[in-house]
């Protein structure tokens, strides 16, 4: 028997272990993401659902060889006590239509089949999917309330000061701002909590596929994310108050505001995207001088 035939026999053989596998994950999690997409998903604050859950899917079959390839090595202690965890989770989330339980529980039920099937060295090649899970997760009420009210009020000072020092007619009451004869109530969508998820999301999985190998790189970046996203946010509330201001409120809370928010995103990825590029520039040349000087 040739090399290749003898490696197709053995990845089919796999594969048929993975079929249980991928039958109970179904049963369980199909029903789940169902009833996001009639509900939850249907909601602004998170429509980003699917596409998160899309990503997993997509960087999951990336590693598919992993898989077939991966040295039977299982670790069934810690793998089945992640995946009874996880179950855990998911039977009280259903049960009691606790969204963060039932979602969240497919990380250690992931982590935990890897672990029970083909051990660590699985785990290591899905650790990023897995992680990635986490922004499909709804969070928690209290931490909503408990970020979003500062966010609220230091957008709105920034955004005061802003226009004030380039000359505008503007006051300012809490998080209620006044520009000329507008008036203007920064809400919790205006808060920049949503993007900053948003854009760590996309900024993890930038980096992700990137695979800088400079931790200084690496730190900066991670580091940069939400000073750039509320940085962004920012830009977004100045620029609907200067609409609003020249146009109108009509024109502010019409199109022009939901236009505002694809603005706040690119700005945003813009600007990351920016930044590791320079950093791409600054910091390799350096470590190669610093290699040709040892």
């Amino acid at each position: 028997m040739s090399a290749a035939a003898d490696t197709r026999l053995r990845k089919g053989a796999a594969g048929l272990d993975w079929l249980p596998v991928l039958a109970g994950l179904l049963v369980l999690y199909v029903p789940t993401f169902y009833d996001f997409a009639s509900g939850l998903w249907q909601e602004e604050d998170h429509a980003h659902g699917p596409i998160i859950l899309a990503i997993v899917l997509w960087l999951i079959w990336r590693k598919r060889e992993a898989f077939f390839t991966t040295a039977w090595n299982s670790a069934p202690a810690s793998g089945l006590g992640l995946l009874v965890f996880g179950l855990l989770l998911y039977v009280v989330g259903r049960s009691n239509a606790i969204t963060i339980l039932e979602s969240g529980s497919l990380m250690p039920v992931l982590a935990g089949t890897a672990l029970a099937m083909r051990g660590w060295p699985l785990l290591r090649a899905l650790w990023f999917p897995i992680f990635f899970v986490v922004f499909m997760v709804p969070l928690p009420g209290f931490f909503i309330d408990a970020v979003t009210g500062p966010l609220k009020q230091h957008v709105s000072e920034i955004a005061e000061q802003l226009l004030y020092a380039a000359g505008y007619p503007i006051a300012r009451s809490g998080v209620i701002l006044t520009i000329g004869q507008y008036q203007l109530l920064v809400a919790d969508a205006c808060s920049g909590l949503n993007s900053m998820f948003s854009l760590s999301a996309l900024g993890l999985l930038y980096m992700y596929l990137m695979r800088r190998t400079s931790l200084l790189h690496n730190g900066i970046m991670l580091l940069s994310i939400l000073p750039i996203a509320f940085a962004a946010n920012v830009v977004r509330v100045v620029t609907l108050m200067l609409i609003t201001y020249y146009y109108g409120d009509e024109a502010g809370q019409g199109f022009l505001h939901g236009a505002a928010g694809i603005l706040l995103l690119v700005v945003a990825l813009i600007v990351f995207f920016s930044l590791d590029a320079v950093l791409a520039r600054l910091i390799k040349p350096r470590a190669a001088a610093a290699m040709r000087n040892e």
